[in-house]
């Protein structure tokens, strides 16, 4: 079965019982302005979906007085693992991303059971959602598609993340704004390029007459002019000469290519709009800029989508018991060698067990690695026996 035909199985809702949420309308249009295909664009956007994409989610169950405890819950597992049977986690934190960064707003459905419980997570890749509440003040979002399909659901079945969160009581601000005369000036720059290259392959001189003539009698000027002076044999001198009545002025390939340090600025700015720049996007940051990178870009994102989720998904009351989602990088595959051995000193503290140090590294577990040791006897912390504290 199909996303389209598990949307119209959902329960039908009655349109026409609902207002404007104001005056002007509150309405979000996503731009179909191709910008995906740059390549500046695209490698801004890939650099950051690429690092989401590794983020863990995670459903932790933790009661008043009581131990954490995470995955409790094998269907909510599953469903943060395989968020529909169309997709996995990754795929899923990638399109958000995406959506999510061009036009400051994505969309996810939440579809449940009879029970009210949520099985599945679909992102909806919307041509434009508007805001509307119904009689009674409850929020619905209607869904135009692209396909011409048009839906409308709950906004407590849609997990939506919203960046750039300004003047709109519902929605996040988009990027068209700023992002549409920058790429106006890459495309322009881009096709200045082309021509450059063409015209430096085609056109080498250039005659400028000082009267006016006829087209026939100037294209025939520049027939003679090549055929007398540009294809010079070896055993011609090579030189070319005019009279008055013309000017011949050599036409070289830079004339026509744009300034390199505007374009380098530009590509700057656009960079700066999301957030990135080179060395990120070429993965050729250290350590250092990696953090920074994910704590003013990733992380905040992140605990947004997670936020987002734990109140979507969970009932007040199931909130008030403890459940909630939880997000962030669990492994340190993207920490280097040097930060690696230095955590060492963590399974000597009791810290981390042996196999989550041995896991850093890229290493399978031993037996008995999962319990905690100490640095003083290195055996595990809830020993009996003689002569060692429990």
């Amino acid at each position: 079965m199909s996303i389209f035909q598990k949307l119209k199985n959902l329960r039908k809702r009655n349109i026409s019982a609902v207002k404007m949420l104001n005056a002007t309308g509150n309405y979000f249009t996503a731009w179909d302005g191709n910008v995906y295909q740059n390549d500046i664009v695209r490698g801004a956007l890939a650099a950051r979906a690429k690092r989401i994409s590794k983020t863990e989610l995670k459903h932790c169950y933790k009661p008043e007085n009581e131990v954490e405890v995470i995955n409790k819950d094998a269907n909510y597992r599953f469903m943060l693992e395989e968020p529909n049977p169309y997709m996995t986690m990754s795929d899923f934190l990638v399109k958000m991303s995406n959506i999510s960064a061009l036009n400051g707003n994505a969309f996810a459905l939440i579809v449940r059971d009879d029970n009210g419980i949520a099985r599945q997570i679909f992102p909806l890749a919307a041509s434009s959602v508007e805001a509307r509440y119904n009689e009674s003040g409850a929020l619905f979002l209607i869904f135009n598609f692209k396909n011409g399909g048009r839906y409308e659901f709950s906004y407590e079945d849609i997990i939506h993340v919203r960046e750039d969160f300004n003047d709109n009581d519902i929605f996040g601000t988009s990027k068209f704004p700023a992002l549409a005369p920058l790429m106006e000036i890459i495309n322009t720059t881009d096709q200045g390029i082309v021509t450059a290259i063409k015209n430096s392959s085609v056109i080498r001189w250039l005659l400028e007459f000082h009267s006016a003539l006829r087209d026939d009698d100037i294209k025939r000027s520049a027939q003679e002019f090549a055929d007398n002076y540009l294809k010079v044999s070896n055993n011609e001198i090579g030189v070319a000469a005019t009279d008055s009545r013309s000017k011949a002025t050599q036409v070289t390939p830079h004339d026509y290519v744009p300034n390199a340090s505007q374009m380098e600025k530009t590509r700057t700015r656009i960079l700066n709009l999301f957030n990135t720049n080179d060395k990120i996007i070429q993965s050729s940051a250290d350590e250092d800029e990696e953090n920074s990178y994910y704590e003013s870009e990733i992380e905040p994102w992140v605990k947004r989508l997670a936020q987002e989720m734990t109140r979507k998904l969970f009932s007040h009351r199931q909130r008030g018991c403890g459940n909630r989602i939880i997000a962030g990088a669990f492994d340190l595959q993207a920490a280097n060698l040097t930060t690696k051995l230095n955590l060492l000193q963590m399974v000597d503290r009791g810290a981390l067990t042996p196999n989550e140090w041995r896991a850093s590294l890229g290493l399978p577990p031993i037996e008995d690695g999962d319990k905690v040791i100490r640095r003083l006897d290195t055996q595990p912390v809830n020993s009996n026996k003689e002569g060692e504290n429990e």
